[in-house]
């Protein structure tokens, strides 16, 4: 009854049987029913089903307190026995931003997973800044400058650069800003962060401003605002790293260059160091050895 126990915390966990599913690498139709199964050995309903949404009864709460501390201890035992072997394996959960992926994990994905075969990476991509803990994740990453103080942070890589480009297409016939105060008069694509819309950030000769912009698109994700900018659909910022091939390739032009801003690096984070899987370990060693080249 072990298996359809631990099921059954993942589908409360993701409030989701299709989620679920995809984590434990079965059908949704398959969980479904070892769930019904599973209540009807135990004579309670778990569940409440719906076509939008599953969630707990108050009895399923209830087992799912009790569980809980086994099935952790049981995720424990096996963790050890994964360590114990001469290659890590295992799932290793991160959450990060899209911006993250992009810059820090997928320049090196696939060496990493060449040199650990066993191990299975499950990133989950989203800009608000999760409980990882809570989330049940084993890390995350994200700039070093958005975290909480109680929490082991690991630096990924170097500073970073904030640049304002815009395509020759967007340009042509406008006056090209020379201040950030300049921005008033063009159309600038807002990114929306986990705290809200981002305020455009400019330092120069010590001088550091903010200023909010106003434009026709907005948009939580960084791949569609570089899309849009390519495009010709106005003025945006973006990591250097992220438009250094777009410029050199005359794809997009630099603006306001010498107001470009510099940010600490990422970091990946965890909660302790206690107890840091074998699996995080490797990760951790491995990208901090690749970024560092």
């Amino acid at each position: 009854m072990l298996a359809p126990i631990a099921a059954f915390a993942r589908v409360a966990h993701h409030a989701s049987f299709t989620r679920a599913a995809a984590e434990l690498g079965v059908s949704p139709s398959a969980l479904s029913q070892t769930l019904r199964k599973l209540e009807r050995s135990l004579g309670v309903r778990l569940l409440d089903r719906s076509t939008r949404r599953v969630g707990v009864t108050e009895m399923g709460q209830r087992f799912l307190a009790q569980t809980q501390p086994s099935l952790a201890s049981l995720a424990l035992a096996i963790e050890g026995l994964n360590e114990s072997r001469d290659q890590p394996s295992g799932v290793l959960r991160i959450n990060l931003s899209r911006t993250a992926a992009d810059i820090v994990v997928m320049p090196h994905l696939t060496a990493f997973l060449d040199a650990f075969p066993d191990i299975t990476l499950d990133l989950h991509c989203d800009n608000a800044l999760l409980d990882i803990v809570a989330g049940g994740f084993d890390a995350g990453i994200r700039l070093g400058e958005n975290l909480a103080q109680d929490v082991v942070a690991v630096p990924l890589g170097g500073r970073h650069r904030i640049a304002t480009v815009a395509s020759p297409r967007y340009l042509a016939g406008r006056t090209v800003p020379r201040t950030p105060h300049d921005l008033a008069g063009h159309r600038c694509l807002n990114a929306r962060l986990g705290g809200g819309i981002y305020r455009w950030e400019y330092s120069h000769n010590g001088r550091d401003v903010e200023i909010e912009v106003q434009g026709p698109l907005i948009s939580n994700d960084g791949d569609t605002l570089l899309a849009a900018v390519r495009a010709g659909a106005g003025i945006a910022c973006a990591f250097g790293v992220q438009v250094e091939d777009d410029i050199a390739a005359g794809r997009l032009m630099p603006l306001l260059k010498p107001w470009w801003p510099t940010f600490p690096g990422f970091c990946l984070y965890h909660p302790s160091r206690a107890h840091v899987p074998r699996k995080l370990r490797v990760f951790i060693d491995f990208m901090q050895a690749r970024l560092q080249r």
